[in-house]
């Protein structure tokens, strides 16, 4: 038995399957394109130009992106079309997510580039991260983790029904 106490740890089972498993080459955004609205790829709706899919490894439970279909690594690499339904549909995203949530605020943020954060800096994407008064404890500050307090099923089935109108059909 080791010194180490057990109430030090914190368990995720649940990466074992993405730490062990397979790496698609496939971006993730085009492979949700291609799916479309769905708990699968986590795809909220998808219009003509863009998209909003769930983040698979959120920062708070409702973390969404919201993902032109053009596979560019920065805005300005966007055609006008699709920045503006981006846009457009980042602000609608934006709303329902407050509505859906009950958030008290929500984090906004394009990481373009590596330098910059960019998980995936190949296709541009919006993060929306949905923010609650005292949802910040002590688990960053004293043991650099983050307590997501929702499961992605979950989250998804409260936000899908705010997402499903705005469908291109």
């Amino acid at each position: 038995m080791s010194d180490e106490s057990e109430s030090g740890r914190l368990w995720a089972p649940w990466r074992i399957d993405y730490i062990l498993g397979a790496k698609a080459n496939d971006c993730p955004f085009c492979t949700g394109w291609d799916a479309g609205p769905g708990v699968e790829h986590l795809v909220l709706t998808k219009q003509r130009h863009s998209m909003v899919i769930m983040n698979r490894y959120p920062y708070t439970g409702g973390h969404l992106m919201v993902v032109p279909q053009e596979h560019v690594n920065s805005i300005t690499d966007l055609s006008e079309e699709a920045y503006i339904e981006l846009m457009l549909l980042l602000r609608e995203s934006t709303a329902r997510l407050v509505h859906a949530l009950g958030c008290h605020g929500v984090n906004t943020g394009i990481n373009q580039g590596e330098a910059a954060g960019a998980g995936i800096e190949s296709h541009v994407h919006i993060h929306l991260v949905p923010r609650w008064r005292g949802d910040t404890n002590f688990m960053p500050v004293t043991a650099s983790v983050r307590v997501v307090s929702q499961g992605l099923d979950h989250a998804f089935g409260m936000l899908r029904p705010y997402f499903e109108d705005l469908d291109a059909g």
